[in-house]
């Protein structure tokens, strides 16, 4: 009988001890240590010998069989980077409910069509029939897909090998469980070795992978680091479950660029694809209400038009309360130092609340000068001109600095109607061109750019 060893290990960053910690030395977060046996001596070195590799000159490997398959979500394959690479390992965390099963069975089915290769979609969490209702549901039929509900790891690698699948789903990767390890369902040993089989068997047969990661009470997917650096790509369905909207963000990925974002609506036949996210998030907009100004903010290579809304409030308390959602609180608390300091409003006596419309997540400095700009809207109870666009980072001694990506926000400005663009005046002096019908007002200090926003 092979002889094993007690291992502690911390199911927040993976960091091992011989013995048990209150407190992981490595994160520093407590009760967090959990026991684990492992094969210890000559059983854990007892393994099938490694392939000799021969290194090889840059030029003289192939590029053959690295063309992307196909996706034909645009949204999705805009995240991606462009489609799936094969042999590619790609993680997607969302919370509870978020829509992770709906998007990942529409896209298989809708892969299987176009390709008209096999795909599975593996499930540990739901049964064959219920699968197969949610199916119906979203209308998905195609004989080249295949479900197997299993999660005993060398059975799932076992079922793959048979229908030699060329995308393959597994929801979820904390249900997934090896007979090597004594450890329970989801733990970091479980879930670190199941990616890493997951890993060597898409390499080595050409196959994309898509592991389904649960998100944690603290809002990370569980085993965030050791899954984050063995994957491919990194995505999180994001959005709040009182929205129909759902962003699917991009935050790892070898194949493309990073934080790049795809926008779907939630409806009865699971996530539509939304091509023109600024027009359906200024939809409801009401023209002339004070405390409301327009963002142009970047989701990866995506400008995108946000409608920040402010209100401040004569505070009954002594400690005037700051409120926000979809906005940093400490860039809030930042912005409401400014505007008192530099421009003069009283908010030390005013509970300040600030929020994006849509359920949308800005974290983005471009968008300090429109949170400037709506809160003094409320302050002085004045309405922002109603087609200005607003641009620019605020800095702490009042001056507005430049942001990435300029030519880009215009353009998308002026698209949606917009005529006017409160920018940094740095950015007006540099070779930027205005879009036709787009008129720049170059600003140099927050004070300034509240006076000519505001009616």
């Amino acid at each position: 009988m092979a002889k094993t060893r007690t291992l502690w290990i911390c199911q927040s960053c993976g960091r091992t001890s011989p013995r048990h910690m209150g407190r992981c030395p490595g994160c520093g977060e407590w009760n967090t240590m959990v026991e684990s046996s492992q094969p210890s001596g000559s059983a854990a070195s007892a393994r099938a010998p490694l392939p000799r590799t021969t290194p090889r000159r840059l030029k003289e490997i192939e590029t053959e069989g690295l063309d992307r398959f196909p996706v034909p979500m645009q949204e999705l394959a805009r995240v991606l980077g462009g489609g799936v690479v094969p042999g590619s390992l790609t993680l997607v965390g969302g919370d509870p409910g978020i829509g992770k099963s709906t998007i990942l069975l529409q896209m298989s089915a809708l892969m299987a069509q176009t390709l008209g290769r096999p795909v599975l979609y593996v499930s540990g969490e739901e049964s064959a029939r219920q699968i197969r209702m949610r199916a119906d549901r979203l209308g998905i039929e195609d004989d080249n897909l295949f479900v197997v509900t299993e999660t005993d790891l060398e059975a799932i690698l076992h079922h793959a090998g048979e229908v030699e699948p060329w995308v393959m789903i597994v929801d979820s990767i904390q249900t997934v469980t090896s007979e090597d390890l004594s450890s329970a369902a989801g733990s970091i040993s479980q879930v670190r070795n199941a990616a890493s089989r997951f890993q060597g068997w898409a390499k080595g047969r050409g196959v994309a992978v898509f592991l389904v990661g649960h998100v944690t009470k603290s809002g990370a997917i569980a085993g965030p680091k050791t899954l984050e650096h063995i994957v491919d790509t990194v995505l999180y369905l994001e959005g709040e479950r009182f929205h129909a909207y759902r962003l699917l963000r991009s935050v790892k990925n070898r194949f493309g660029a990073t934080s790049e974002v795809g926008v779907f609506e939630m409806h009865e036949k699971g996530l539509i694809e939304v091509t023109n996210p600024s027009e359906v998030f200024l939809a409801e907009r009401m023209v002339n209400a004070p405390g409301s100004a327009i963002a142009v903010t970047m989701e990866g290579t995506r400008p995108l038009l946000v409608e920040i809304q402010a209100l401040a409030s004569h505070s009954t308390f002594g400690h005037p309360r700051r409120t926000a959602n979809g906005v940093d609180y400490n860039r809030l608390l930042l912005i409401a130092a400014v505007l008192s300091r530099r421009v003069g409003l009283r908010l030390f006596e005013q509970d300040v609340f600030a929020s994006v419309v849509g359920g949308l997540q800005v974290e983005e400095p471009a968008a300090d000068l429109a949170l400037a700009v709506a809160i003094a809207s409320s302050v002085r109870d004045r309405p922002v001109v109603a087609d200005l666009a607003i641009v620019g980072e605020v800095g702490l001694s009042g001056e507005v600095r430049t942001v990435s990506h300029t030519s880009a926000r215009l353009s998308e400005a002026a698209r949606l109607g917009f005529r006017r663009c409160l920018l940094p005046r740095a950015v007006r002096a540099g070779s930027e061109a205005a879009p036709d019908g787009l008129e720049i007002i170059p600003i140099r200090s927050v004070a300034e750019a509240v006076e000519k926003a505001l009616i």
